[in-house]
This record gives C-alpha cells, structure tokens and sequence, in this order.
C-alpha cells in the first residue's frame, strides 16, 4: 500500500540513505545497547576501532567514509567514566576531521549529571562537559532523563531529553498485577515533582518521605549544635554587618501520606549510592507496606549495591538500559531492566529523516 505521496508504507519503518551508527565504546558489554538501536533501524553499526594503547592513551580508527553523512555516536558509561568521555570526544572528532555533515552523539546517561550545581570551592563539571562535547564537534545531543532538566542550557546545540517514564509505567502496569493498591513514594522531598507525575498518570496516591534518623547520643551532648558564643563579624564593616544564618535541622523520619497495607513505589532518576533507598524501604516497611518496589531510569548500581539490595526489604528494583548492569543482575536477582531502545532508535530516525520529535514528548509535562 502507499501514502499520500505515493510511497510504500513498508519502507516507513527504514531510515534514508546516509546514516552511519557507531560505538564509541571499547568495553563489549556497553555497545549491548547499540546493537539492539542498529537491529531496530535496520542498519550495520559502522566499522571503527576504539582501543586503549599501552600508556593508557585512547585511539579510535575509523574504517569507513563518513564524508557528507549523517553520523550518530552511541556511547553508554562504563565503570571508567573518563574513558568512555575521551573514546566519545575523539570519535566524535575523528568524525568532524573526516567531514562528515552531522553528528549526533547519543548519551542515554550524562555523565558528570550530578555534579551540576556550584558547592563550596567546587565547580559546574556537567558544564565543562558539555563545553567539551560542542569543541569537540558534537551538533546534536540524545540523552535521557537528565537530572536536572536546567543542564540542556549548558549546551550551544540542540538537545532532546528523552523521558523513560512511559516504559516503567507500563511496568508498573503490566508487571505488578494489584498496582492499583499501591501508592508512589518520593525518598525525600527533592523527588516529590516526578512522584507526583507517576501518581498522576496511574491515577494513584503519593507519600513523601521527609527527616532522616536521629542519632540521640553523640550529636546532642558534644556541642556541635550549640550557637556561637560570641557574635563575630570578622572583617566585614560594622556598618555592613550581615545577619547569621540559621543552620537547617531535619525533623526525625516522617511519612506523609499512607502507606499502610499498600504496595511502595520509590521512584526516582538514579540509583548509585543505595543506602538512601535502603533506609527508604526500612522505614517503609515499619508503616506496613507489604511489596516495596524502586523504579529509576538510570542504574549506576556502583560497588556493593547489589547485595545492599539483596540484603534489604526492597522487593524489587526495576531500571532501564541506559547504562549496562549485567554483573549486577547476576549479584542481585531482584534487578530488573527495561529496555529503552525503542524510543532512541526512533529519535535517531526522526532526525534523521527531518521529522518532528514533538512525538516522542506526548503527554509530557513542562514540570517532568
């Protein structure tokens, strides 16, 4: 059959001529997910060696013409994580220098994601980053779930932040049988908003956890939290006195909301460091949730996570492809994976094809 313009709609599914996919990673377990976006095109990913040299310095050959293509870099994080950024700065160099006409660099996680805000003598890495990949010659990005939405404006290029949500709420659906007796939980107060979009869309409550555990010795008594005895100024103008700040003290654990007799839903962007959602699913657990479930996009699942989980009352920690995790899996049958290559290989396509991306963000909210 054909469309209104007289094509097949057999050949809809297919991108146009022109497209070359890489690997930008060494390490065989992270080009997994590359392999699954190349069937799902209908591609062969392109021929390119990516090696470490003998003194630790990255080489990438690139065994093809990429000259007047479009090229698109896949590259997921490994344990390495400044050697998957170098492999993808180079590549994507490599493929500037070799005039190619776009690259796209597809970054289902950013790494240096959560160092993007400015502490004490510290500084905005996520930006850096993001300044290295524009220099590099990266002209379009693909991320996912991006841990905080405001890390686009770092980029001079477009950017499309995809959402997994859709995936892990068809989870929820189809793989939780009584779902509907469940209530989405936020760990704490910071994931209330994407909490609040799950409930939204599962037409289900939500609870918040807020206050962390107080320990009722050796804070108390030592003076730690005793006021300045005497007002100093230091060398700031009595003039120009600035008032002192009151410092924050979290209340002990409280659970807004019920959670009584229902199934928990933590949900959240990333899980790495698990004790936070380990105390989660204890105090949880002591308000009489029965199945304590974690969803998140990104499963970084570093060191001893998997038997931090194995040991817990969490039930179940379901999370996508972003980043590979299968020694983790074998650690810990309760880990879960969703695969999101679905939805990156139809971006890849789309923009590919010059089609529109608006799509992809149906039903998707400015505050998702």
């Amino acid at each position: 059959c054909e469309d209104s313009r007289g094509r097949h709609s057999s050949d809809m599914n297919h991108t146009k001529g022109g497209l070359v996919l890489f690997t930008a990673n060494s390490h065989p377990p992270s080009r997994e997910l590359g392999k699954r976006i190349a069937e799902r095109l209908g591609v062969e990913i392109g021929k390119v060696q990516v090696y470490q040299e003998a003194n630790r310095e990255t080489r990438v050959q690139i065994q093809e013409s990429v000259r007047g293509k479009d090229v698109f870099v896949i590259q997921t994080m490994s344990k390495d994580v400044n050697t998957t950024i170098m492999e993808m700065l180079i590549m994507v160099y490599a493929c500037k220098t070799s005039c190619a006409k776009s690259i796209t660099g597809v970054l289902p996680y950013f790494p240096y994601s959560k160092q993007c805000k400015m502490r004490k003598r510290g500084s905005i890495v996520s930006k850096l980053i993001a300044c290295m990949m524009c220099k590099a010659g990266l002209t379009h990005l693909i991320t996912m779930d991006l841990h905080q939405k405001e890390i686009q404006g770092f980029f001079n290029i477009p950017v499309d932040n995809l959402r997994a949500s859709p995936f892990l709420l068809q989870y929820i659906q189809e793989e939780i049988p009584d779902y509907r007796n469940a209530v989405i939980v936020a760990k704490s107060p910071a994931s209330a908003k994407r909490a609040q979009s799950f409930a939204e869309r599962l037409r289900l409550g939500i609870a918040v956890i807020h206050g962390e555990a107080q320990d009722a010795e050796s804070d108390q008594v030592d003076g730690r939290h005793s006021p300045p005895t005497v007002k100093t100024t230091g060398a700031i103008h009595p003039s120009m006195e600035i008032p002192l700040l009151i410092p924050k003290e979290k209340p002990p654990i409280t659970v807004v909301g019920d959670v009584g007799g229902r199934i928990a839903i933590i949900v959240d962007d990333i899980i790495d460091d698990v004790d936070s959602f380990v105390a989660a699913a204890e105090t949880l657990k002591e308000r009489g949730a029965y199945k304590i479930f974690v969803m998140a996009t990104h499963g970084i699942l570093s060191c001893e996570a998997p038997r931090f989980i194995e040991e817990s009352a969490i039930d179940e920690v379901v999370v996508t492809n972003t980043i590979p995790h299968e020694l983790q899996k074998l650690q810990c049958p309760k880990i879960k994976t969703v695969d999101i290559s679905m939805i990156l290989s139809e971006a890849i396509r789309r923009i590919h094809n010059g089609e529109s991306m608006s799509y992809l963000f149906r039903n998707i909210g400015v505050d998702d």
